[in-house]
């Protein structure tokens, strides 16, 4: 990675302000998976064994759409982190408001301040208004985006040292991410951010072949530009999950009642005949497990390519799953971004179990294993295979736009090594 991380900088007596993703799973005041918070860690251990002051900051869920809750503070966080760390954390219950408690600060002491998007600034997103002139729109973002500078500046102001270690917003150009950026002197990279980057940079740019890349997922338009990018640097790609189903049917296959995007046929049909010119196996299932309603209880046969009438294809079948196993096994480098199917439900997880399974053998074999993000993580988790994969990516959003080639702002905005 070209781009300075904490190693590069000296910390010792220096306030690090740090972006970290605690955006967790909170129910009733509960942390429910804390996988985000452990992937931090080492970065935070590193900036306190340093001598350093550290200010922490993050969002977590969508206070911009629900509202402000019990559920979206940072406080539950800020007390879960103290007891992993066995110190005390200062808490400031208003992410622009914490010149005294930083003032304040001692080497090697923690401040984590409340969720950054209680502030709309954060993200600088507005929508227009029924009746409003596109002129008033203009204004109004244009506003909201000089607010946006303006928290970033107070943000920077508490900090010598930014450091970026939140991948799961790092394509995400708000205050604390990127615009922070542009008020402070040194930017760097935590080491979680240093090691998604590593693993899916070097898979992407400069992987070991054979590359294999698994998408999966209910809609092709979610991974339009995924598919498009992949096709020149893989040397197969497999497809699975709801989006199988727009590609069959572009194929000339019944679907029955599965998902399918009617205006997404003509891409797909252009991406296998691109798959075709570029020399790339491009695998979609030979059979599907078909249920008569999307239901745990459904009724459910194997069938072909071809869905019958009225019933739902919800899974991979079978010989899908030694079809796709056998070109990942055969693997050095392997991707999986989305589930096979509907796995959340036991009658339609065979698919995605099994090549989750296929894909864990890939380390083991002296290969590259990389866990897209999203729900692939939840299913990986939920198969008990987590410990098998080489990298499982803390950014589902980051680590898809990744994949389709894009600049991630917040990698883009850090000092340059």
């Amino acid at each position: 990675m070209d781009k300075k991380t904490l190693r590069d900088v000296e910390l010792k007596g220096k306030r690090v302000i740090m972006r970290v993703d605690f955006n967790v799973p909170v129910k009733e005041g509960v942390i429910k998976d804390d996988t985000r918070i452990q992937g931090a860690l080492p970065s935070i251990k590193y900036v306190l064994e340093q001598g350093g002051k550290l200010i922490l900051m993050s969002h977590m869920g969508r206070p911009d759409e629900k509202g402000i809750t019990g559920d979206t503070t940072m406080k539950i966080v800020a007390d879960y982190l103290g007891k992993l760390l066995g110190k005390d954390i200062v808490f400031v219950d208003d992410c622009a408001n914490a010149d005294a408690q930083v003032a304040a600060m001692k080497d090697g002491d923690v401040v984590m301040l409340e969720n950054t998007r209680y502030h709309k600034e954060e993200q600088a997103k507005c929508k227009q208004k029924d009746g409003e002139s596109d002129e008033d729109f203009k204004a109004r973002k244009a506003a909201l985006k000089e607010e946006q500078k303006v928290l970033a500046q107070k943000l920077a102001s508490y900090g010598d040292i930014f450091c970026n270690d939140a991948f799961g917003t790092a394509h995400r150009a708000h205050a604390s991410t990127a615009v922070i950026t542009k008020y402070i002197p040194t930017s760097v990279a935590g080491f979680l951010l240093e090691k998604e980057i590593a693993y899916l940079g070097n898979a992407v740019e400069k992987p070991v072949r054979p590359f294999v890349a698994i998408l999966g997922g209910a809609k092709v338009s979610d991974k339009l530009a995924v598919v498009n990018n992949l096709l020149t640097k893989v040397n197969t790609l497999i497809i699975g999950g709801g989006m199988a189903y727009t590609f069959l049917k572009a194929m000339g296959h019944n679907v029955g009642n599965s998902l399918c995007e009617n205006d997404q046929l003509e891409y797909a049909a252009d991406m296998i005949k691109k798959a075709k010119e570029l020399g790339v196996d491009f695998l979609l299932p030979v059979d599907n497990v078909a249920a008569d309603k999307f239901d745990a209880e459904a009724n459910t046969q194997i069938v072909g390519q071809d869905i019958p009438e009225g019933w739902m294809g919800l899974d991979i079948g079978p010989k899908t799953v030694e079809l796709y196993s056998n070109a990942i096994k055969a693997a050095k480098t392997v991707v999986w971004n989305g589930p096979m199917g509907c796995f959340e439900m036991e009658k339609f997880n065979k698919g995605t179990f099994g090549v989750c399974a296929a894909v864990a053998e890939v380390k083991a074999n002296g290969g590259i294993s990389i866990i897209g993000g999203g729900d692939s993580v939840a299913a990986v988790n939920k198969s008990g295979q987590a410990a098998k994969m080489s990298h499982i990516s803390t950014g589902g959003g980051a680590s898809l736009e990744y994949l389709e080639g894009k600049q991630l702002p917040g990698v883009v905005a850090l000092n340059d090594k």
